[in-house]
């Protein structure tokens, strides 16, 4: 049986002040097209729908056009609700979706409820896992930390395959955490560093739950992590199709395709996903930026700059955004520190003596790296006066 495992669509998410929507669609023309083509028997959706619990009335649009698309397609669909997602507003109208091939997981008491599909093989039982709050969900699964409460859904779907599936039933559950190999982290982690993006998911006390949770299952699809990755053989996460912070540059964004056979273990391969702008992160001064030819392939990337002057240069965003119209993110790490060894004057030292207008103009310079112009000083010097003038009649008042 032949599967496409997504997850983290995070509809709705803005990539610093670039709206996703067009690249969220374009993503999920790309799914439906990816099952056609791959002839697949059903797609699973690990969580993370929407970026929010209420979400955008955009978000919900695109939502909404790809229940239609998906429904088109004539293959089940299985959905859980993620650690991002209202699990009781994703999960209204699921009876009626269910009737349609699209089978909302969002309900912890459903989580022992298989979606029953057929091949040649025989039965394949697919059981979805919404996202576990302790909190929430302590009275109905009688746990209190985030192992515990998966621990007690997998004794509910273990007894479920135990006492109501036929024998040899292939399993496949969809969750959506972080699981580890076991080491406390992921075993073969394909991007180098965590997202940024990843809303940490901390509950009971434990940030993680170890893969042996799931022992006996045949195929885990998991969500949460943005990055692609396999934990065992057999458990895996697909990613986000996007990428949604710039720790996500590294990223290979894909969806994953699954097959699974009786007594194997699953193979899987990646399809890319579609990439709206690539995602680039360049430092140094702001004139070598704005002027080395070097630099003119990152016009057409989302960027990440860190400019590297001693004093970050007036309007820095607006000039770098003429040259790269995609700048997303500024950041300021000066290459120098001025010392601040004892035998440097302090503050009042360097003013000392000086008049007001000289201690003004100084104080443009070192933040702009520019001294004012003659119209600017004459400025500078009106204000001060006037500023003096005020003084005096405060006093004299």
């Amino acid at each position: 049986m032949r599967f496409l495992h997504t997850s983290d669509w995070h509809l709705g998410r803005r990539f610093h002040t670039e709206d996703l929507i067009p690249a969220q669609g374009a993503f999920l023309d790309h799914l439906v097209d990816t099952a056609q083509a791959e002839d697949v028997d059903a797609i699973l959706v690990a969580g993370d729908i929407y970026d929010r619990a209420i979400p955008s009335l955009d978000a919900v649009r695109l939502f909404n056009r790809a229940l239609h698309q998906l429904a088109d397609l004539d293959v089940p669909i299985i959905m859980i609700s993620g650690n991002h997602d209202s699990a009781h507003r994703l999960g209204v109208g699921s009876s009626l979706l269910a009737r349609a091939g699209i089978h909302l997981r969002t309900d912890p008491d459903t989580c022992d409820i298989p979606v029953v599909l057929e091949d040649a093989d025989g039965p394949v039982a697919v059981y979805g896992i919404p996202y576990l709050e302790p909190s929430m969900v302590r009275d109905r699964l009688e746990a209190v930390s985030h192992r515990a409460v998966l621990t007690a859904a997998l004794d509910r779907i273990h007894a479920d395959l135990t006492n109501h599936q036929p024998t040899g039933t292939r399993s496949v559950v969809l969750a959506h955490a972080f699981v580890t190999s076991g080491t406390g982290q992921p075993e073969e982690r394909d991007e180098s560093e965590e997202s940024t993006s990843e809303r940490e998911i901390a509950v009971g006390g434990v940030a993680h739950v170890g893969a042996d949770v799931f022992d006996g299952i045949d195929y885990v699809a998991l969500g949460h992590l943005h990055g692609p990755q396999r934990v065992t053989d057999r458990i895996h996460y697909s990613g986000s199709p996007l990428a949604y912070s710039f720790s996500e540059a590294r990223h290979t964004k894909s969806i994953a395709l699954v097959d699974l056979t009786p007594n194997a273990v699953p193979a899987l391969t990646r399809q890319p996903c579609p990439v709206p702008l690539r995602l680039e992160r360049v430092s140094g001064f702001m004139e070598d930026l704005l002027t080395n030819p070097d630099h003119e392939p990152l016009k057409d990337a989302w960027l990440e700059v860190t400019l590297t002057n001693t004093a970050l240069p007036f309007e820095a965003m607006a000039r770098l955004r003429r040259r790269f119209p995609h700048t997303a993110s500024l950041k300021h790490k000066p290459a120098f520190i001025p010392s601040q060894a004892t035998n440097t004057p302090t503050y009042s030292q360097r003013i000392r003596g000086r008049g007001d207008l000289d201690i003004t103009g100084d104080f443009i310079s070192s933040m702009r790296e520019t001294a004012p112009t003659p119209d600017e000083h004459a400025l500078l010097q009106q204000a001060v006066e006037a500023s003096r003038l005020n003084e005096q009649q405060k006093e004299t008042a």
